[in-house]
């Protein structure tokens, strides 16, 4: 046995089953490895930001970690916006980055760089490898380091020697540490800013939106009579008929201080205290404003579900609260196709049990109202704002629910990033089916030249926010990917192909043209 082989069964006895790669000539070893042993999926990805944001799509559906597998510290780098991304949601992934023989290093060869310092922004651990003998166990580590609640990333560097180095066996799983409990002297805290308050908000992020946390978030809004607030942009919400409204705070800070500025206390349960997502003059950086009072329940690394049933308890709150289950679907939109109209078809038609990746940007925000009593399903969002994401998360996604519709909803320009997650879709037979909003145009970038009090941007500066002059054929760049594809250009048009593409097996892109 050699040391990777010794890592391939030390993954698949720990239970991951999912490496998402982008391999080179310091991998090979590893990838001669899988073949050593059954359990471990390989799933190639053409670009490592598509092998990142997959990663990052199956640790939040499947609550553990998927492998990534990539070529030394510029492929490392290829992949570290949608880590970052990845970072923010808390999702659990193991990284895998081969490395020169530790032998070769010194020889500074082109391919050499710093990968501690290209990883270390982006993981919660990190280690490079220095024997063969010690591989196994490294990986285990690492494994329990991916699953520490809620999760985090763990990255190990793995010289190529120590690949192809004799090992004794492979490693033990190491169960993760539990997740904190929160003391009860935060739990009276929390219960006592409710009580002194006409007016209460409850601030939910990380597992506080996972069906337990909702459960017992709509138990303390039945006693208590509070507001349901989430973070802008969560890592996972479960939502529809049968749970608890819960509001989303919005995007520009204007408009985030607005909802916030009517409340005497606020609970924050599995979130940050929020902050705008920029600097923008004349606007703070926190966005609770001043003379709020502000209680921390539980922190995102706390054991945040127990945390809001021991705060159910406090208040008095009965062990079961029912919430209506009623689905409510808007109707079917006709005419032309815009954000509303876009939002109003997929909630119109959408199966139970979907899972929405939304990275729309200025054309998604309507889907949410239409889609608050529709058929339960999952809600995925861009955590971190590093565009490129919503494909690859869609194509983790579908890997780690084959059994759920995936809807990658998605802007056009952040869709560049990462076009290639449609060839893996189409290679794994994954089903997603992408809505591409084509407005031919970095909208944001338009709205927020608007704010700047740019109204009329001239030629140089409507250039940086035009995708125009050519125009991008998505159908044409879907095909090419292996998936098929569709241009409408109605609102009627868009919820026929949503229903055909919705009861078809594998992949689709349904280009919108607004």
């Amino acid at each position: 046995m050699n040391g990777a082989e010794s890592l391939i069964r030390t993954v698949i006895a720990a239970g991951v089953e999912v490496c998402f790669a982008n391999p080179g000539t310091t991998e090979m070893p590893l990838v001669a490895a899988l073949d050593s042993a059954d359990g471990l999926r390989p799933i190639l990805g053409l670009f490592e930001g598509v092998c990142t944001g997959a990663a990052d799509g199956y640790g939040r559906m499947a609550e553990k970690p998927a492998l990534t597998l990539l070529h030394l510290g510029p492929g490392f780098a290829n992949g570290i916006a949608n880590l970052h991304n990845a970072r923010r949601a808390r999702s659990p992934i193991v990284n895998l980055i081969g490395d020169h023989a530790t032998w070769h290093v010194g020889a500074d060869a082109p391919l050499t760089s710093d990968i501690i310092s290209l990883a270390t922004p982006v993981s919660g651990w990190v280690r490079s490898v220095r024997n063969s003998a010690s591989l196994a166990g490294a990986t285990a580590d690492a494994i329990a380091a991916a699953g520490r609640a809620p999760g985090q990333i763990a990255t190990m560097i793995i010289p190529s020697d120590c690949q192809w180095g004799p090992a004794e066996s492979h490693a033990a799983p190491i169960e993760p540490p539990a997740p904190l409990a929160v003391s009860s002297n935060a739990v009276k805290r929390a219960a006592e800013s409710m009580r002194k308050g006409d007016r209460v908000a409850v601030f939910l992020g990380g597992m506080a939106l996972r069906a337990r946390g909702l459960k017992a978030a709509a138990r303390i809004a039945a006693k208590s009579g509070c507001h349901l607030i989430c973070e802008t942009f969560p890592a996972r919400l479960e939502r529809g008929a049968g749970t608890p409204t819960v509001d989303r705070l919005p995007y520009f800070p204007e408009q985030a201080i607005e909802m916030l500025k009517p409340f005497d206390s606020i609970v924050i349960a599995g979130a940050k205290k929020p902050v705008a997502f920029f600097g923008y003059p004349d606007f703070p950086s926190q966005l609770i404003p001043e003379g709020i009072h502000t209680a921390i329940l539980a922190e995102p690394i706390d054991d945040v579900p127990a945390a809001l049933e021991a705060l159910a308890s406090e208040i008095g709150t009965p062990v079961s609260t029912a919430t209506p289950a009623r689905i409510s679907r808007p109707e079917r939109p006709v005419g032309r196709l815009d954000a509303m109209s876009a939002g109003a078809a997929i909630a119109a038609v959408m199966p139970e049990g979907a899972i929405v990746m939304d990275e729309a940007a200025t054309t998604g925000l309507p889907f949410l109202a239409a889609s608050v009593a529709a058929p339960p399903h999952t809600y995925l969002s861009l955590t971190g704002g590093a565009i490129g994401q919503g494909l690859p998360c869609a194509t983790g996604a579908a890997v780690a629910c084959p059994d759920r519709r995936v809807i990658a909803f998605q802007a056009d320009g952040s869709a560049m990033y990462t076009l290639q997650a449609l060839w893996t879709q189409a290679r794994e037979s994954l089903n997603v089916t992408t809505v591409l909003c084509n407005n031919r145009s970095y909208r944001i970038l338009q709205v927020e030249l608007a704010r700047a009090g740019v109204t009329e941007p001239g030629r140089k500066a409507r250039s940086l926010t035009d995708l125009s002059n050519p125009d991008i054929d998505w159908t044409s760049l879907a095909r090419g990917m292996g998936v098929a594809a569709v241009r409408v250009e109605t609102a009627e048009a868009l919820t026929c192909e949503l229903e055909r593409s919705l009861a078809t097996p594998g992949p689709t892109l349904i280009e919108m043209i607004l």
